[in-house]
């Protein structure tokens, strides 16, 4: 995308959405303001030209191919990336999810009330990911990354409080179903993200991330359910075998 100084915030929002994001983290009005020019926005924010641009080229690369194959890495390197991308995205995103569907409530609310459960969902869900991924961070991640260390130095696999890893993974997989359910919802509430005749940018970008939001969660739940939990699982059964 061409970031030049004289173009219009809004046009940049038009070609792409989640340009927004940036946006927003800065304070700058994209919807009813979106005439102004890249220039004048950074002046008036004291922002760095290139900077801007640096920021909004990363958040437009979010879906760029890692070049290989996940199942081919080590379950420390995955688990990482899981955390670094798809936690990193969710903790983004959720801020900035949150205050959109707190505006379309204010201004849409009355002629649209299916907004405020599209919002109760998604603050639902915020809470939900929030504990979900610090499980994962602090407890689970760091026991499947013990189970590949003792697997490449040939030392006996640590003893967890949880009993087997069998355990916590069933859990995680529960709160996925959990969340795939509510977007099924919240799909159904949006009119599968399609927005009302009377929609303003706002709405768009709001509906334009929930789609997104529902699609970086199907990816996230792809690489936990179908390859490290099970990768995981096999793991801590091999060793346990063996010790």
């Amino acid at each position: 995308m061409n970031i030049s100084k004289d173009r219009t915030i809004g046009s940049i929002v038009a070609d792409d959405y989640r340009a927004a994001a940036v946006f927003t983290t800065h304070g700058i009005d994209f919807c009813c303001r979106g005439g102004r020019s890249v220039e004048d926005v950074c002046k008036q924010k004291n922002i760095d030209p290139a900077t801007l641009e640096k920021e909004i080229m990363d958040a437009l690369s979010h879906d760029a191919s890692t070049g290989d194959d996940p199942k081919t890495w080590a379950l420390a390197k995955l688990a990482d990336h899981i955390e670094r991308v798809h936690h990193g995205y969710v903790n983004q995103r959720v801020p900035v999810l949150q205050q959109y569907l707190e505006k379309l409530c204010k201004v849409h609310g009355d002629r649209h009330p299916e907004l405020f459960d599209i919002a109760r969902e998604f603050n639902e869900c915020a809470g939900a990911m929030a504990v979900h991924m610090k499980k994962e961070e602090l407890v689970l991640f760091p026991f499947i990354k013990q189970l590949e260390k003792a697997k490449k130095e040939g030392t006996v696999p640590p003893t967890p409080h949880f009993g087997t890893v069998d355990n916590p993974v069933h859990m995680m997989m529960e709160d996925h179903d959990a969340e795939g359910e509510r977007f099924r919802r919240i799909v159904k509430l949006t009119n599968n993200y399609t927005m009302p005749s009377d929609g303003c940018a706002t709405y768009n970008a709001a509906f334009r991330f929930l789609n997104e939001f529902e699609q970086d969660l199907h990816r996230h739940i792809h690489l936990e359910n179908n390859i490290l939990f099970p990768r995981a699982v096999a793991l801590e059964k091999e060793l346990t075998a063996t010790a």
